[in-house]
């Protein structure tokens, strides 16, 4: 059985590393950090000074600079090279998306002075500094003398800890849910001050796909697409997990069985999507599914409207962008790239970093992640539901966000929004949690190499006949290990023939 992520393209991964290392290097520069005090004092009108050290984020890097009357110091923030796939579409986002949410609720979001693209630096976001003493996730990781270590829930954190912030967490989380949006997309500011869905999702999946997999952007949604209904945005996604199948040139599959398992799974589930079921799953309106015959409908909750009501998903709103004051209160939510409007369904889901570490990256395997993730889940809803009892505001869901989120663990919808929006854990968890819920049992002593054979008869004969010559293809690119300079009008050519448009 699949258990964890599958291989990124570890070529392009290395000469993505090669490339980034030598980017940063540029931006730490004298010359680079001498601009970058030039910036600040353009814009504020007074002279500027570089704090050391420079901080390198897992996209950016961050310049410290003081400024005479200007309290707090403030934080200039460069896309790095390389690392960021999108970076004028990621810049006008980020900022527009912590503005909005910095006007429109009382999180505590750093003050976002300027961004832009038209500085001798190139890309930018100024921002107030927040002080603080570090991430939520160094706070409640385990111990390790090996620095190079993931961070993973501490085991023996107090359990009072843990619920006092988590649940400042929680509150933060009920507010984001009473925004809502009416179109799927990314926030940007249309005109000064007026922000409004306008351009296309740029989601973390989507970057590590060009930036981990050299998967054509051509193939990517346009720059300006916006999404009218929760379905369709589902379809999106489905169909970027087939381009990243047929994209990624190395490493992609190992064994002819292999690449029918993931080509089965994705086909299967793109038509899921494109027949409206995902957004359905595991609510009231589930009639579809294999698991829906023992589930009555009147317990669980409704779906959220389909259209015209939207909520912001964060891909990276994690315990590392949460940072902490002394005393353990939340002192600010940093990070809001690859923030969107998204359906609803993705935010009913209890948060995927409550073990800190991801369930595909789980050394003990994605097993043991989810008991160990049930058992802290209680802690959650514990927390969650006190943050409720706590809000005066009403709730603006048709049940409370504890109750949607409780569900969503059980009848695993968790599952299928973890398997949405990501490409390389998608295998393993579509396999392990996705498939029987949908389609029931596949029988006893089924072998990993044999899955695509309980489903293969779910596909169209299109579907069907194109397997054998993209499984003939997939093992020529094997024996063929390079980087693709991928032609566009080829690119689209290929895509268009599996997706059988």
């Amino acid at each position: 059985m699949y258990d964890g992520q599958e291989e990124l393209d570890n070529l392009v991964w290395d000469k993505n590393e090669e490339d980034s290392d030598a980017a940063v290097k540029q931006l730490r520069l004298k010359d680079t950090c001498r601009k970058v005090e030039a910036l600040a004092e353009e814009k504020f009108g007074a002279s500027a000074a570089l704090i050391s050290p420079l901080i390198l984020g897992g996209f950016n890097i961050l310049y410290r600079i003081r400024l005479p009357q200007v309290t707090p110091d403030i934080m200039i923030r460069l896309p790095c090279p390389s690392l960021v796939q999108f970076p004028d579409e990621k810049t006008a986002q980020e900022g527009a998306t912590a503005t909005f949410v910095a006007q429109n609720t009382n999180l505590p979001v750093p003050k976002v002075h300027y961004y832009g693209c038209d500085s001798p630096v190139g890309l930018y976001v100024i921002l107030d500094r927040v002080e603080n003493r570090g991430s939520m996730s160094a706070r409640l990781t385990r111990p390790s003398q090996d620095p190079s270590a993931p961070h993973v829930l501490d085991p023996n954190v107090a359990q009072a800890t843990l619920q006092a912030i988590w649940c400042q967490v929680a509150h933060c989380l009920v507010q984001l849910s009473r925004l809502t949006f009416s179109r799927i997309g990314s926030v940007v500011e249309v005109d000064k001050g007026i922000y409004r869905v306008a351009r296309r999702p740029v989601t973390h999946n989507m970057t590590d796909m060009v930036r981990l997999a050299n998967v054509p952007r051509d193939i990517l949604p346009p720059r300006h697409k916006t999404y009218d209904t929760a379905d369709q945005w589902y379809t999106a996604l489905a169909e970027m997990h087939i381009g990243q199948l047929i994209f990624q040139h190395n490493d992609a599959v190992s064994s002819e069985d292999d690449c029918r398992n993931k080509y089965v799974a994705r086909q299967v589930f793109r038509r899921l999507a494109k027949q409206g079921k995902l957004s359905t799953f595991g609510f009231q309106q589930d009639s579809w599914s294999a698991q829906s015959c023992k589930i009555l409908p009147s317990t669980l909750c409704p779906a959220p409207p389909g259209t015209h009501s939207f909520r912001l998903w964060g891909d990276d709103f994690r315990a590392g962008n949460i940072l902490l004051t002394e005393s353990d209160e939340i002192a600010a939510l940093i990070d809001w790239e690859f923030t969107y409007a998204a359906p609803t369904q993705f935010i009913l889901d209890p948060p995927w970093w409550l073990l800190i570490e991801t369930a595909e990256m789980w050394n003990a395997g994605m097993d043991d992640w989810v008991s160990t993730y049930h058992v802290r889940l209680q802690t959650w809803l514990v927390a969650l539901e006190e943050a409720e009892a706590n809000t005066a505001e009403p709730n603006h869901l048709p049940q409370p966000l504890s109750r949607y989120m409780r569900e969503s663990w059980e009848t695993g919808r968790f599952f299928l929004s973890y398997a949405a929006r990501k490409s390389w854990a998608f295998d393993a968890v579509y396999w392990k949690f996705l498939d029987e819920r949908f389609f029931g049992a596949r029988g006893d002593g089924v072998d990993k190499g044999d899955l695509w054979r309980t489903r293969v008869h779910l596909l169209n004969d299109g579907e069907r006949e194109a397997m054998e010559p993209f499984v003939e293809r997939k093992m020529e690119e094997m024996g063929d290990r390079r980087i693709v300079d991928w032609d566009p009008d080829e690119a689209r050519r290929r895509y268009s023939a599996l997706l059988f448009d």
